[in-house]
């Protein structure tokens, strides 16, 4: 986009970037300020605030295709005084005809045009193989008790819109699968929260068949997305997950990736806070993201013996600690005395840090008891009597952990809430009001099926469990795990594999596009498991467009696909999409870097949001937000 705006004169000379409130969280997910610079952008600016004129620089507009965003556009441009040389206008979704009208009916805009396109870029990315659409408050819009229909749909319309830009930009034409409405009978009226599902897919198939004029997209099927919400896992959201990028999201306060990191100070001053980001162009971040909290450490405590047996320098720093643990201040003292490898031990020195901070979190707050017992009710290894144990002699647990473990356990054992019972649990716990609402707010996103059978209409938790076997999860067979609190998979899991293998059942997950007669009878799947050749645009001939990996010669590995895939990218089966209405977990992302290597078909999750279990409690609180305000919610 800025790299078609170098023409003629302008190639040389300084531009003006400017961008709505969406449209700058979009940039800023995919490139830094830096890479802009490099672009020949010296100025980046809020298309809503006052701007100060620039009539010998051009300005590149990257905005939503909005009434507002075009009235102020052109009154940037147009008139005998236009803030701007020239304008470079790109859209970030498709633009209607009527306000593409508007444009034209302004004279004096049109000789300053110097591009008017629609790029399809209305989406934030997360890492190479995730992304969001911003839809911070779809679980309550879609999953409230608050019953306005109106807004449900414009929400829905929103994020139909900007997943169907993500296939767009990539040149992706999906069959569409989703899950389907689940009525208790042919007398139940459906509600509006099982039909979410289906009105997205709705929508995404919409869009995509307005996009096929677009230069070069596919005009047949070339992938598969597979659209689901909240109600197919809702263990995945509050259980404690152990690997090292989860335990920061889940303990560290981030925000976002970003993390506030500690630093010496000056001439031996106080510290300093810095932020660091936490993403993939950090090495060490690649490549310990998903192990286990106590691999990543180790591996740490590892990198840095090896650091220190190969520098004389660094021995000497650390020789008096007869190879003890290095600590912080080694650290700093290593910095000093070897200039020369400051960045590597700035990075070394901040994973150390992070992991030491959630180790000691980890003991503080006794939780790898609290997470044994979380993955033994998941399996079936454990029960009522293990948990009302845990909760009379664990006096010391917070709160918030013992609301979590009171929802893995109600997912488990339904029949356990029916009614009153519930609140016996829920007081031996001793959960405060608004705790003791997100638990039963959790009825508002489960699957109508899974309440059949609930005693006279009474509120049951009933999820994706097997009752007589009292397990929500089946052992993987033939998968060694190395950590026992590393167990746990989502379901998201589970479903793509059966996408990947055509095993995913018809009648409870449709196909809007498929060609085949009906659901209900016998078809075959779109899925194609093995290739022998390109099949259209599936063949993987490119990497993610929202995430080029930076080339590294520092010897750190990576369990990214983009790293460990062949070199062979050819070999890359058809894109597998999967899209999370109201919000999607750390584990559901691992899970498709994981899968991505093992079927040797890019999968991509998206998602209105991203949540670590503190957010997405706060958010379960939101559900009835007629009875409750936010001063009224502890976390």
């Amino acid at each position: 986009m800025l790299r078609s705006t170098k023409t003629g004169d302008s190639r040389l000379s300084w531009r003006v970037l400017i961008m709505d409130k969406l449209t700058i969280k979009i940039v800023s997910s995919a490139c830094k300020m830096a890479d802009i610079t490099e672009e020949g952008v010296s100025l980046v600016e809020d298309i809503y605030k006052r701007r100060q004129p620039l009539p010998t620089m051009d300005a590149i507009y990257f905005i939503q295709p909005t009434k507002e965003n075009v009235v102020m556009f052109l009154s940037d441009m147009s008139g005998k005084k236009p803030l701007y040389k020239k304008a470079f206008v790109f859209f970030s979704s498709q633009i209607s005809k009527e306000i593409v009208s508007y444009i034209k009916k302004d004279a004096t805009v049109l000789p300053r045009l110097g591009a008017l396109r629609e790029m399809n870029l209305e989406f934030l990315a997360v890492d190479s193989q995730g992304f969001l659409t911003d839809n911070e408050r779809a679980l309550e819009e879609l999953f409230g008790d608050d019953e306005d229909h109106r807004s449900h749909d414009v929400c829905l319309q929103v994020m139909a819109t900007r997943v169907a830009t993500v296939l767009a930009s990539l040149r992706e034409l999906p069959f569409v699968r989703y899950r389907a409405a689940r009525s208790l009978d042919a007398n139940t009226m459906t509600t509006y929260h099982d039909l979410v599902p289906t009105k997205l897919a709705a929508g995404i198939w919409n869009c995509l068949t307005k996009y096929k004029t677009i230069p070069n997209f596919p005009q047949t099927e070339t992938c598969e997305l597979l659209i689901l919400d909240r109600s197919v896992d809702q263990i995945a959201p509050v259980i404690h997950e152990w690997t090292y990028d989860a335990m920061c999201r889940d303990l560290l306060n981030m925000e976002g990736n970003k993390y506030v990191h500690e630093v010496p100070g000056k001439n031996g001053g106080p510290p300093e806070k810095k932020d660091v980001l936490l993403d993939e162009h950090d090495p060490i971040w690649l490549e310990l993201r998903h192990s286990h909290i106590a691999d990543a450490s180790e591996r740490l405590h590892d990198k840095m013996a090896t650091f220190v047996a190969k520098n004389r320098a660094a021995q000497m720093q650390h020789g008096s600690r007869d190879g003890g643990e290095l600590s912080t201040r080694d650290l700093q003292r290593m910095v000093q005395a070897l200039p020369q490898y400051s960045e590597q031990i700035d990075k070394l020195s901040l994973h150390v840090e992070i992991a030491s901070k959630i180790n000691k979190i980890i003991r503080e707050q006794g939780l790898k008891d609290l997470g044994q017992l979380e993955q033994d009710l998941v399996f079936g290894d454990a029960g009522t009597k293990e948990v009302i144990e845990f909760l009379r002699t664990k006096q010391d647990v917070s709160r918030e952990n013992k609301m979590r473990l009171l929802m893995v356990y109600a997912a488990v054992h339904p029949e356990k809430f029916e009614g009153d019972k519930g609140s016996k649990f829920m007081q031996l716990a001793q959960l405060s009001s608004d705790d003791k609402i997100a638990v039963h707010n959790m009825k508002l996103l489960e699957a109508p099926s899974k309440a059949k059978k609930s005693s006279h209409g009474a509120f049951s938790l009933k999820f994706d469990v097997h009752k007589k076997k009292h397990a929500a999860r089946k052992e993987h067979i033939g998968e060694e795990v190395a950590w026992q609190l590393s167990r746990f998979y989502p379901m998201v899991e589970e479903l793509i594999e059966k996408l990947s293998k055509g095993e995913l059942p018809k009648n409870e997950y449709p196909c809007m596009n498929d060609p085949s007669p009906t659901f209900h009878g016998t078809t075959h799947a779109p899925s194609i498991q093995n290739f022998d050749g390109p099949v259209g645009q599936s063949v993987r001939t490119r990497q993610p467009t929202w995430a080029r990996p930076r080339n590294s010669d520092d010897g750190y590995s990576s369990d990214s696909i983009l790293r460990h895939a062949s070199s062979d990218s050819k070999k890359m089966g058809q894109r597998i999409f999967v899209f999370i209405v109201g919000g999607a977990t750390r584990s559901e992302l691992r899970a498709c870097h994981k899968l991505t290597t093992k079927l040797k078909r890019e999968v991509i999750l998206g998602s209105s949001s991203f949540d670590d279990p503190p957010h997405f409690l706060t958010k379960l609180k939101m559900l009835t937000a007629n009875e409750l305000s936010l001063d009224d919610i502890q976390i």
